[in-house]
C-alpha cells in the first residue's frame, strides 16, 4: 500500500469537494493518505481527515472581477510563511515515509515532491488548457496566455496528469488521460427535479448582477451576496451546504460564476446553466464557452436584462440537449489512480491513455 501526501488548493470549494471523493477512495483501498491544504479546503476536508495546514496563494476578487495587482501584492506578503510550510512537508515526507505525491493543483506538495524524487500525480480540470487542445474565444487570448502560465508553473513536472473535464478534447501531452468530472456521492444518488426557482451564486458580492435580476420577471434563491431575506423577487440565504444542496436539486435553472464543479453539477442533474464568469479568471470563461457551444446554456461577455430573459425564454432547448449529457460516475478514474500507485515506484509508462 502507498503513502501518500495529497495536496489539495484551498481556494474555493471545488478542490476540496472532488479531492474528498478520491481521498476517501484511496483510504478504501487501505492506503495512507496524508492530506494538506489551505482556506476553504482546510476548513472543508478536516471534518473528515486529518489534515496539515500550509499556506496557500489566494486570487483576490473585486466586485465580480479577478484583480492581479492585488493579488500578487497579497501573496507576496506570505513568502516567509510559505517557506516555512515547505519545510514542514519535507519534514513530513520524511517522518511519514511518503512514497507518493498526489495533488489537485496545489503547488507546495508538488514542489516537496519534486525535491524528494517521488512520483507525482497531478488531478485536476486546469491542465485540459496546456496539455490538449482545445478551442476557446480568442477575445480572451491574454487571459488564456496567462491562465497557462499559471497552470504551468502551479504543478510543473508530475509523472502523469488526470485531467476531469465535460469538454471533448485531443490529448497533446505524454501522461496525459483525460476523465469525467469528479461528482460528489450526494449529486450521483440526488433525484433532480424542476421547482420554481433559478439558482443564482456567486463567488462574492454582486450589487450589480442583483439589481438586474429584481427587474427580471422569474423567482430566484440567491447565494453568495452577502446578505439574508426575501427582497422583492430575490431570496437571500446564507452559506449552507445542505441547504445549497436542496436548492440545486429543484433548481428550475442555474445563473452563477462558472467554476468547474458547480457547472459539472448541475450538468449532471440536467438544469440548464446561464454562466457569469468571473473576470479574467480565465478557467471561468473557458467553462462558461463550452458549456454555450455544447448547447447547455448560455454565456455572453457582457450580461443585460434581455439576454437573462433570453435565456429563460429557451430552457426546454438547453432541457433537450442536456438529456444526451454523458453522464458517468467516479469509477473510470479510481480504476486509473489504483493502477498508477501500483505502478509509481517505477515510473512505468504502460498505463494505458484510454480513459
Amino acid at each position: 500500500m502507498a503513502n501518500i501526501l495529497y495536496g489539495v488548493n484551498g481556494e474555493g470549494s471545488g478542490h476540496s469537494t472532488r479531492a474528498k471523493e478520491v481521498i476517501s477512495h484511496l483510504l478504501a483501498q487501505g492506503h495512507r493518505v496524508h492530506v494538506v491544504s489551505f482556506d476553504r479546503g482546510l476548513a472543508n476536508l478536516r471534518k473528515d481527515f486529518d489534515v496539515t495546514e500550509i499556506v496557500g496563494w489566494r486570487i483576490a476578487y473585486v466586485n465580480n472581477r479577478v484583480r492581479f495587482r492585488r493579488t500578487i501584492a497579497s501573496n507576496l506578503l506570505t513568502a516567509r510563511r510559505t517557506a516555512a510550510s515547505i519545510s514542514r512537508l519535507i519534514d513530513l515526507v520524511d517522518q511519514k515515509q511518503i512514497t507518493a505525491v498526489i495533488t489537485d493543483f496545489e503547488p507546495l506538495s508538488c514542489h516537496v515532491g519534486r525535491r524528494k524524487h517521488l512520483p507525482i500525480l497531478a488531478i485536476d480540470n486546469q491542465h485540459i488548457l496546456t496539455n490538449t487542445r482545445v478551442s476557446y474565444p480568442l477575445q480572451h487570448r491574454r487571459d488564456a496566455a496567462a491562465a497557462k502560465m499559471v497552470t504551468r508553473w502551479m504543478v510543473p513536472g508530475a509523472d502523469a496528469y488526470f485531467i476531469t473535464s465535460f469538454v471533448p478534447a485531443e490529448i497533446k501531452r505524454a501522461r496525459t488521460f483525460l476523465f469525467p468530472p469528479i461528482l460528489r456521492d450526494c449529486i450521483l444518488k440526488a433525484m433532480p427535479r424542476q421547482g420554481p426557482h433559478v439558482l443564482v451564486y456567486v463567488t462574492s458580492p454582486a450589487p450589480r448582477l442583483a439589481k438586474l435580476l429584481s427587474s427580471v420577471r422569474s423567482t430566484f434563491v440567491a447565494y453568495g451576496f452577502g446578505r439574508t431575506g426575501q427582497d422583492g423577487n430575490i431570496l437571500y440565504k446564507e452559506p449552507s451546504l445542505d441547504g445549497f444542496l436542496a436548492d440545486l436539486v429543484s433548481a428550475n435553472a442555474i445563473i452563477a460564476n462558472a467554476g468547474f464543479s458547480l457547472v459539472t453539477e448541475a450538468l449532471y442533474l440536467g438544469k440548464p446553466y446561464l454562466a457569469i464568469p468571473v473576470e479574467h479568471q480565465f478557467e471561468q470563461i473557458f467553462n462558461a464557452y463550452w458549456l454555450s457551444k455544447l448547447g447547455y446554456g448560455a454565456y455572453w461577455d457582457e450580461l443585460n436584462k434581455e439576454r437573462v430573459e433570453s435565456f429563460l425564454f429557451n430552457l426546454s432547448h438547453f432541457r433537450d440537449q442536456l438529456v444526451i449529457y454523458p453522464r458517468q460516475g467516479n469509477a473510470a478514474l479510481a480504476t486509473k489512480i489504483d493502477e498508477w500507485l501500483a505502478d509509481a515506484d517505477t515510473h512505468s509508462p504502460s498505463i494505458s491513455r484510454h480513459a
